[in-house]
């Protein structure tokens, strides 16, 4: 059975991706505990502040659920207060490091589970949403689901592949209906969305230079208003005869 369009297109936009960025070794972290507290500091905050906040764990040895559950709250957000709103996550690690406790802190038996099972007891955590559960579940877990942000609502929009809901669902059904359940494809293809995001689909996307141009309505769109500009402007420039001076 042959490729739908969408599957093709898709997977064009993967190739590209890829092409321009190479692979992206995601999720940057040593463990996958290290990628389930990556996931719940990240909200809301720079990369390199996470860093940080990490990098303080693991200076006080306490990058591990059982530290974290009898770390004392002030102490705990102290350490992560590069990432902005520490209260209310250092609450958040607590809630996790509790629900891994039930498991003895044992990941794999935390995630021995079907991927709806465990998404749902993910979701059960208090701070934990669809994003940071399905963080979770591909980065950490090394299950299949594809993770939708920011960036990729805004990469899909502009490259005319929104769905026809805008609802999280909606966007993760776009690539989990068209590509194939695989979870080291879900990882690369969201990391490389994100890479892409950062070095060219900004907010104020930087069209010209962009890999996905070709294929893009919202690049066709800016590049050819860009274009009538300079045109108008050129047109609009009072003519010089050769003795006026410059």
């Amino acid at each position: 059975m042959g490729r739908s369009p969408l599957e093709t297109r898709l997977r064009d936009i993967y190739r590209r991706l890829q092409t321009r960025y190479g692979p992206q070794h995601w999720w940057p972290a040593q463990t996958p505990f290290e990628v389930m507290v990556g996931a719940i500091l990240t909200q809301s905050a720079a990369w390199v502040n996470v860093e940080k906040a990490i990098k303080n764990l693991k200076s006080a040895g306490v990058l591990d659920p059982a530290a974290l559950r009898f770390l004392p709250h002030d102490a705990l957000a102290g350490l992560i207060h590069s990432c902005g709103y520490y209260n209310v996550k250092a609450t958040k690690l607590k809630a996790l490091a509790e629900w891994l406790g039930r498991y003895g802190d044992n990941l794999d038996a935390a995630f021995n589970r079907n991927i709806t099972q465990l998404r749902e007891e993910l979701l059960s955590i208090f701070g934990v949403g669809e994003e940071t559960a399905d963080s979770i579940i591909l980065y950490a877990a090394y299950k299949p689901i594809f993770v939708i942000d920011s960036y990729t609502r805004r990469i899909m929009s502009r490259l005319g592949l929104a769905p026809a809901k805008d609802s999280y669902t909606a966007y993760q059904r776009l690539f989990m209906d068209n590509l194939p359940t695989d979870a080291p494809l879900f990882n690369e293809y969201h990391a490389l969305l994100v890479a892409h995001a950062k070095n060219a689909c900004r907010t104020k996307p930087v069209c010209p230079s962009c890999c996905l141009k070709e294929i893009c309505i919202a690049a066709d769109s800016l590049l050819s208003f860009q274009t009538r500009k300079h045109g108008n402007e050129a047109d609009s420039r009072p003519l010089h005869s050769a003795s006026s001076p410059e």
